[in-house]
């Protein structure tokens, strides 16, 4: 599969090689919005709506720990997994669903063409 190429489900934005681990980057989608996708120590990887519930700070800036992103502008702790807020932090971020097949990332075709307003 080509990047960008659409099937019935899946998008495929590159591939995971391309992606540092303990980094992210971001991808554009429908409404002016982003997509972060962030990929751990471990080599998993995981996609979020790139802004902070707090300050919609972008959390593709951020550092990630483990599974989960420090928000770059106030330190909340954001689950790459859930999209929550953890700690004593309340608010949670849309998770878009992402698999890697042959080395490659796809994310979950009807939210990232959504735009997960």
């Amino acid at each position: 599969m080509m990047p960008g190429t659409l099937d019935a489900e899946w998008l495929d934005i590159g591939p995971v090689d391309q992606l540092p681990a303990m980094g992210a980057r971001t991808l554009p989608v429908h409404g002016g919005e982003e997509i972060a996708i962030f990929r751990t120590a471990t080599g998993s990887v995981h996609a979020l709506v790139n802004k902070c519930p707090h300050k919609q700070g972008p959390l593709s800036q951020g550092i990630v720990h483990d599974t989960s992103v420090a928000c770059p502008l106030h330190n909340w702790r954001i689950s790459l997994v859930t999209g929550k807020a953890l700690g004593g932090d309340e608010g949670c971020v849309p998770v878009i669903p992402v698999k890697i097949d042959g080395g490659r990332i796809l994310i979950a075709r009807a939210e990232a063409l959504a735009g997960v307003a």
